[in-house]
């Protein structure tokens, strides 16, 4: 298990830090308008292989919240969502929102139009993806003959999530609510690539999260569809048979597992980004956001 390293989160007035993940924070609001709603903060962190790097991406925590807020709004009609406002503190301006509290449901929903990284390892061995068959022949990049739900189980903050099959899902959360998960992830990945593709972009898969409010209404949860949580690919770059050009930190993974000379099965920390890696990863991600979302950052 990879050690989290995660630096303390500041103190934020008029709130209380509950939790801080691999990338954000979240605290309680204690008074005001807003009191017993949560603040979410996004941060600059950047992790890889389970490790939260010592060195951070400039703007990142702002990009990644821009992104969300965007998805939210072009997803607005399809699946509700947890933001309030985003009316927060100074401190964190551009990179925090004012949420619900949820009953977050334990599991990764993950769609994939797509073949690579941990469903490509599993059908590489058993020809399946969560339980589901698929054909032979099939490789790094591969468009799958029709998208797909592979759950994952969230695991502790320093593990990896588990692929698991729909019936594992059900189990966790019973057969009506695995139903509605694995539908609201379906149509949710369905849109947004159609969006994506537009841009010229390829959404190969994404991982999105829900929470059920007191009503018993399912809504979307923390980020969606952005390079943190989604694999994107420039479309005139795709070739499947190979590793793909994409719009998220691989910059980062090529370069610890490259020119680094780290060895990621030692148990050792992650060293320091060179200046170049950083830019050139804060490049991408904006990027990113500016062909998906038609603004400037």
């Amino acid at each position: 298990m990879a050690e989290p390293n995660i630096p303390a989160a500041p103190a934020i007035e008029g709130t209380t830090h509950l939790h801080s993940g691999k990338v954000r924070d979240l605290y309680r609001i204690d008074g005001g308008e807003h009191e017993g709603r949560l603040l979410m903060v996004a941060s600059d962190r950047i992790s890889a292989y389970d490790f939260v790097l010592d060195t951070t991406i400039p703007d990142k925590g702002e990009i990644l919240t821009r992104m969300s807020l965007w998805w939210f709004d072009q997803l607005e009609g399809l699946v509700g969502n947890h933001v309030v406002s985003t009316d927060v503190p100074a401190s964190v301006a551009g990179r925090a929102v004012i949420c619900e509290r949820l009953d977050m449901f334990p599991v990764e929903c993950v769609a994939r139009g797509y073949l690579t990284g941990s469903g490509l390892l599993d059908y590489r061995r058993t020809g399946e993806v969560c339980g589901i068959a698929l054909p032979a022949g099939l490789q790094d990049g591969s468009r799958l003959p029709e998208p797909i739900f592979t759950p994952a189980t969230k695991a502790e903050l320093g593990d990896h999530d588990e692929n698991v099959d729909y019936e594992a899902v059900c189990e966790a959360v019973g057969d009506d609510a695995a139903a509605e998960l694995r539908m609201l992830t379906m149509e949710v990945y369905g849109k947004a690539h159609a969006l994506a593709k537009e841009r010229g972009i390829i959404l190969a898969d994404t991982k999105l999260e829900f929470g059920r409010r007191p009503d018993g209404s399912t809504i979307l949860a923390d980020e969606v569809l952005t390079p943190d949580s989604s694999r994107f690919w420039p479309a005139d770059q795709w070739q499947p048979g190979r590793a793909q050009a994409s719009y998220d930190k691989q910059i980062v993974r090529d370069w610890l597992t490259g020119e680094s000379g780290w060895d990621r099965t030692s148990g050792d920390a992650p060293p320091a980004l060179p200046q170049a890696v950083v830019e050139r990863t804060r490049a991408r991600y904006v990027e990113a956001f500016e062909l998906l979302t038609g603004e400037t950052f």
